[in-house]
């Protein structure tokens, strides 16, 4: 298939991480080996997205942020994609669906941090979202009890797949979530912009811890 769209074999268990990397920083990196090791992934694609419609504000230019994205995430099973950009897809319910259709027999699974499932009931189709991939949450600091009481996960709390047996999240049928708790690096891009380490117009600035 080839760039800009990855290649991904049929059978094979793909997880998605998605958000505008304004910048990627370790924390991404973090999450993203940890869920290869916890959900029984082949590889995890990185989407840099165009632009988040929860944020009223734009984020650096994709180009930046790519290249950023890079630099932070270097591993054999990972990948740095804008595949949203070139699908022309917004939300995530749309990306999906368009994945989906890209890569029949491909099984995907949404990966996000424990902050984004507490506020999950207010993306666009977020039950959609449920009932088409299964989702892998990994805790960050100060979310873990917010994100188990959320209204996402009271709704779907017959459908969780324990921390324990966490391996079976790429083969589960949606609905299928699960929640592991994984040492976190307490880092996030919204501090790196705030002490000046990140440009959001230029994508340029001293990005050293």
């Amino acid at each position: 298939m080839g760039y800009p769209f990855p290649y991904a074999p049929p059978g094979q268990v793909i997880g998605l991480l998605g958000g505008s990397f304004d910048p990627a920083h370790e924390g991404h990196a973090h999450i993203t080996r940890e869920a290869i090791k916890r959900f029984g992934l082949d590889r995890v694609w990185w989407m840099v997205s165009p632009g988040n419609p929860l944020k009223a504000h734009g984020p650096a230019p994709m180009a930046s942020r790519l290249t950023r994205a890079r630099e932070v995430m270097q591993h054999p099973r990972a990948e740095v994609t804008d595949i949203e950009a070139h699908l022309g897809t917004r939300y995530t319910a749309q990306t999906l669906a368009a994945l989906r259709a890209r890569y029949p027999g491909v099984r995907f699974v949404w990966l996000m941090g424990a902050d984004n499932l507490a506020q999950f009931h207010l993306w666009q189709d977020w039950r959609q979202i449920m009932e088409t991939v299964p989702l892998g949450v990994l805790a960050r600091p100060g979310q873990r009890i917010s994100a188990r009481m959320s209204h996402a996960a009271t709704l779907y709390a017959p459908y969780r797949i324990s921390g324990r047996q966490s391996q079976l999240l790429g083969q589960a049928p949606a609905p299928a979530w699960c929640f592991v708790n994984v040492p976190m690096v307490d880092v996030s891009s919204s501090a790196i912009r705030a002490a000046g380490k990140w440009s959001a117009q230029s994508g340029r600035g001293d990005t050293r811890p």
